[in-house]
């Protein structure tokens, strides 16, 4: 099965691919991954991701989708895969379709005012990227990833300015695509409200699990 996450900053794309990935025994690729692996692989794509975010400039749609075909084609992803943060935009989505094919696309939904509150409260791993909130999913240790050890940290990116610039670059990029897989009939929407045992079984509903 070959699915696609879509949903706001903050509607738990990442907590829900952590468990549906070991649900369904799929792959979870995230963009934000991909680029981390592939500078630290030092291969042709990888050099070319750091050279971008090293003049502080977003990675542009040719890299990236470049980067998820290559990783479409290793081994892992051909049992299935769940895609979290890809694609962004109408291009993508429509250069992914020259090279995989996508049985459901997964949108949480969730209000703006509840992203603030979770963002605004959400620390994440700097080692495994896994995400805390301090309010009603605190670290056993304070500082430290229960998963890794790591260092969790809250990032620049969730304050409550960048939060509110960020749904509006979502929506302005990003939204349309639910419009074009709505059209495809590919679209399934779950309540991304609740908690995340409760998502996870919205998302199980969504997809007949």
């Amino acid at each position: 099965m070959n699915l696609i996450f879509l949903g706001s900053p903050g509607a738990g794309k990442g907590s829900l691919a952590e468990k549906a990935v070991k649900l369904l025994d799929l792959a979870h690729i995230s963009t934000g991954s991909l680029f981390r692996s592939a500078i630290a692989a030092g291969s042709p794509l990888g050099q070319r991701v750091q050279t971008i975010i090293g003049a502080d400039k977003l990675v542009d749609d040719e890299t990236t989708i470049d980067l998820v075909k290559e990783r479409l084609a290793q081994a892992d992803a051909q049992k299935g895969y769940i895609l979290d943060g890809f694609p962004r935009t109408i291009f993508q989505a429509e250069a992914m379709e020259k090279f995989s094919r996508v049985d459901k696309v997964i949108d949480l939904e969730i209000p703006d005012s509840l992203v603030l509150e979770r963002l605004a409260n959400r620390m994440v791993c700097r080692k495994c990227g896994h995400n805390f909130h301090m309010i009603r999913n605190k670290p056993k240790k304070e500082g430290i990833c229960d998963l890794c050890g790591g260092e969790i940290f809250h990032r620049e990116d969730d304050e409550e300015k960048a939060i509110k610039q960020r749904l509006e670059v979502y929506r302005a990029r990003t939204a349309p695509l639910i419009e074009f897989y709505r059209k495809k009939g590919l679209l399934v929407t779950v309540d991304a409200k609740p908690t995340i045992d409760q998502v996870l079984e919205n998302f199980k509903a969504a997809i007949g699990r």
